[in-house]
């Protein structure tokens, strides 16, 4: 994602989270922190084949821990499996950034996100009550263990 994205973005982020759209300043405070030799985010686009933007990702990472910040596709790319392209790239970023863990939070009624995140292997670990205002949606938060980076059971 670059700085010309935003406003794209902004247009999908508001038809799909209405209640609780992040801001233009967010994402380029996101941006600010993903570029250069100390990046510690990853953001991403797809456009189709007309050069529409259809969906966006992103993943911050910081002492070992990635964090799936934001995902989102077009309603008319769900089921064709942009989601979990996005998701893929993310997970990609966070073995190159030596994530050994990568958490995200989901509101609590998107189930369909919540079976997606399941198919990579994040496993539930809690809940965080209200978390999505105005609308005061809990999220499930759910965790992955990156592949590689487990210890074997003497502790190496």
């Amino acid at each position: 994602m670059r700085w010309w994205d935003i406003g794209p973005v902004l247009e999908l982020e508001h038809d799909l989270f209405p209640e609780d759209a992040w801001s233009a300043g967010m994402f380029w405070s996101e941006l600010a922190h993903a570029r250069g030799p100390r990046a510690t985010r990853r953001y991403v686009v797809a456009e189709d084949a007309s050069g529409r933007l259809v969906g966006y990702a992103g993943l911050a990472a910081a002492g070992g821990l990635g964090d799936v910040q934001t995902i989102a596709a077009a309603r008319d790319q769900w089921g064709t499996g942009l989601g979990a392209r996005l998701l893929t790239d993310l997970l990609q970023h966070a073995t190159a950034f030596e994530c050994d863990e990568v958490l995200l939070e989901v509101r609590v009624d998107n189930t369909r996100a919540q079976k997606l995140y399941e198919r990579f292997g994040f496993e539930p670990i809690g809940f965080r009550r209200g978390y999505y205002q105005p609308g005061n949606v809990d999220a499930l938060v759910m965790r992955l263990t990156v592949q590689g980076t487990e210890t074997d059971s003497d502790g190496c």
